[in-house]
C-alpha cells in the first residue's frame, strides 16, 4: 500500500506544479508554445523527459531482459538522431512557428500540411495510448488496481494535467520528472548490481548471446529498432515544438547538448537494470522487468523512489504527445482550413476540448495491442516513414517538390498501414518497405516535377519572408 501512497504524492506534486504554472496561460502562444520563453535547463529537462517514456520503460526493458545488451540497439537510432537534430535545433527556432505541419506547408503546399497532421494525430495518439497502459499496469502491479481501471484513471490524470496549462505546466513539471528519473534509477541501478553478483554473477546466470553485439537478434532486426526511432525522432512533432518554445537559437542548440548526454546515460541504465533483472527474475512478464526491479529487487525506500521514477516517465511523455496532436489539429485543421480567424480566448478553449477529445481517443486505442513494444514499433514506424522524410527534405533538399513532399508522407503512412494489417509478410520488419516507399515517391516524384522545384532551401524562403516583413 505504501507504493500506491508514493504515487498518489508524486503526483500531487505533479498538479501543484502545475496549477502555479497554470495562471500565466493567456493565450494559444502561452498554451502550445510557452509563449517562446523556455531557458536551456528548462529544455534540457522537457527533452529528456518527453522521449524516455514507456516506450524505454517497458518496450526497450522488455527487450532487454529477453535479449540483453543486444536491446541498446533499440536506443542507438535515438543517439544519432539527437546528434543530428543539433544542427537542427537552431534552425527550426529561427522558423518561430508552432508546429510541423507549419513547417510542410511553408515548404510545400497546404496538402503536405493536411497530410501531416493526419499522420500526427494517428501515430501520436497510438504512443498516448500505450503510455495509458503502461500507467494501468503500473497501479495493477504494484497496488493491486485490475487493469482496465489503472489504465482509465492514468488517462484521466493525463488528459486532465495537459489541458490545465499546456506546455508552460509541461514544460517546468518535465524539470522534475527529469530530476526524478534520474535519481530513482542512479540509486536504483547500484543496489540491483550487488544484488545479482556484479559482472561476475551476470555472466553466470545469463546465456553469453546477451552480452554480444547482436546476440539473437537478427541484424536486419537491430537495424529495425535503429531505424524506427532514429527516423520517428529526426521528426519528432513534440521536439520540434520545444525548439519553438525555446527563448533563441542559441538556446535550443545549446538544450540539445545537455539532451543527448542525459538520455544515453538514463536509457543505458534502463538496459542495465532490466538486464539485471532477467539475472535475478527467470521466468516473469518482460515487459514488466522494472516493476519486479522496484518491488521485489530493492529495499522498500528505494523502491518507492524509483517508483516515482517509473511514474515520472509515463506522465511526462503521456501529456507530451497528447499535447502535439491536439496543437496540431487546432492550428494544422481548425485554424487553417476552418476559422483562421478565431480569437485568442476561443483558440486557447478548443485547444483544451481538443485535448480531451485526443485523449479519449488513445484510451480506445489501448486494446488493440497486446505489448507495449508492439505499439511502440507501429507508432514509430508509421511517424518516421510517414513524415521524417518530406521534413528532412524541407531542411536539406532544394529540389524537393511540393508532389514529392505530399507522395512521400502519403506513401509511407500507407504502407506502414498495409504492411501492418497484413501480418509483416515474409518476416520482413514494417519500417524498410515503408521507408523504401516514402524515399520513392520523394526522389521519384520530385524529379519527376523537377520544373516546380523552388530551388530555395527552407532557411532561403525563410529570409526572403523576412526581408518581406521588414520592407
Amino acid at each position: 500500500m505504501l507504493y500506491f501512497w508514493s504515487i498518489l504524492a508524486y503526483l500531487s506534486l505533479l498538479i501543484l506544479v502545475g496549477a502555479l504554472r497554470s495562471g500565466k496561460v493567456e493565450s494559444g502562444e502561452d498554451f502550445i508554445v510557452a509563449g517562446r520563453s523556455l531557458s536551456a535547463p528548462v529544455l534540457v529537462g522537457t527533452l529528456l523527459a518527453t522521449w524516455i517514456g514507456s516506450g524505454s520503460l517497458f518496450g526497450g526493458a522488455g527487450l532487454a531482459y529477453e535479449k540483453g545488451w543486444p536491446a541498446l540497439w533499440f536506443d542507438a537510432g535515438v543517439w544519432v538522431a539527437i546528434v543530428a537534430l543539433y544542427f537542427l535545433a537552431g534552425r527550426a527556432r529561427a522558423l518561430a512557428l508552432f508546429t510541423v505541419p507549419d513547417i510542410l506547408e511553408l515548404r510545400y503546399n497546404r496538402w503536405a500540411r493536411a497530410l501531416g497532421a493526419l499522420v500526427t494525430v494517428v501515430a501520436y495518439t497510438a504512443i498516448v495510448s500505450y503510455q495509458f497502459r503502461a500507467g494501468g499496469l503500473v497501479l495493477q502491479f504494484v497496488a493491486g488496481v485490475p487493469l482496465e481501471r489503472g489504465i482509465a484513471l492514468t488517462a484521466a490524470f493525463v488528459i486532465g494535467y495537459t489541458v490545465l496549462a499546456g506546455m508552460l505546466s509541461v514544460a517546468y513539471t518535465d524539470v522534475v520528472n527529469g530530476i526524478v528519473m534520474l535519481a530513482g534509477f542512479v540509486l536504483a541501478l547500484p543496489l540491483l548490481w550487488f544484488h545479482a553478483g556484479g559482472w561476475e554473477g551476470l555472466h553466470a546466470a545469463l546465456p553469453p548471446e546477451r552480452f554480444q553485439v547482436f546476440g539473437e537478434l537478427h541484424p536486419l532486426q537491430a537495424l529495425g529498432y535503429s531505424f524506427s526511432t532514429l527516423l520517428l525522432l529526426l521528426g519528432e512533432a513534440g521536439m520540434y515544438q520545444r525548439f519553438f518554445s525555446a527563448r533563441d537559437e542559441r538556446t535550443a542548440r545549446v538544450a540539445v547538448l545537455g539532451w543527448v548526454g542525459s538520455t544515453i546515460f538514463i536509457e543505458s541504465l534502463i538496459v542495465a537494470l532490466a538486464v539485471a533483472a532477467s539475472a535475478l527474475f527467470a521466468g516473469i512478464e518482460p515487459e514488466k522487468a522494472i516493476l519486479y526491479v522496484v518491488r521485489d529487487g530493492l529495499p522498500l525506500w528505494a523502491g518507492c523512489i524509483c517508483l516515482a521514477a517509473v511514474v515520472a516517465v509515463i506522465v511526462s511523455t503521456a501529456d507530451s504527445f497528447l499535447l502535439v496532436p491536439a496543437t496540431s489539429l487546432m492550428r494544422d485543421v481548425y485554424q487553417r482550413f476552418i476559422d483562421p480567424q478565431v480569437g485568442r480566448k476561443r483558440f486557447l478553449l478548443y485547444s483544451r476540448l481538443a485535448v480531451v477529445v485526443l485523449g479519449l481517443v488513445a484510451w480506445a486505442q489501448v486494446r488493440y495491442f497486446e505489448r507495449v513494444l508492439e505499439m511502440a514499433i507501429y507508432a514509430y514506424t508509421m511517424y518516421g516513414t510517414g513524415l521524417t522524410p518530406a521534413l528532412m527534405a524541407a531542411f536539406l533538399w532544394k529540389r524537393a517538390t511540393a508532389a514529392g513532399g505530399v507522395g512521400s508522407i502519403a506513401a509511407g503512412m500507407t504502407v506502414t498501414a498495409a504492411w501492418e494489417i497484413a501480418g509483416h509478410p515474409w518476416g520482413v520488419p514494417t519500417v524498410y518497405p515503408a521507408l523504401t516507399a516514402s524515399l520513392t515517391c520523394l526522389v521519384g516524384l520530385s524529379l519527376l516535377t523537377r520544373s516546380q522545384a523552388t530551388g530555395k532551401s527552407l532557411d532561403e524562403l525563410i529570409e526572403e519572408n523576412r526581408q518581406r516583413s521588414q520592407s
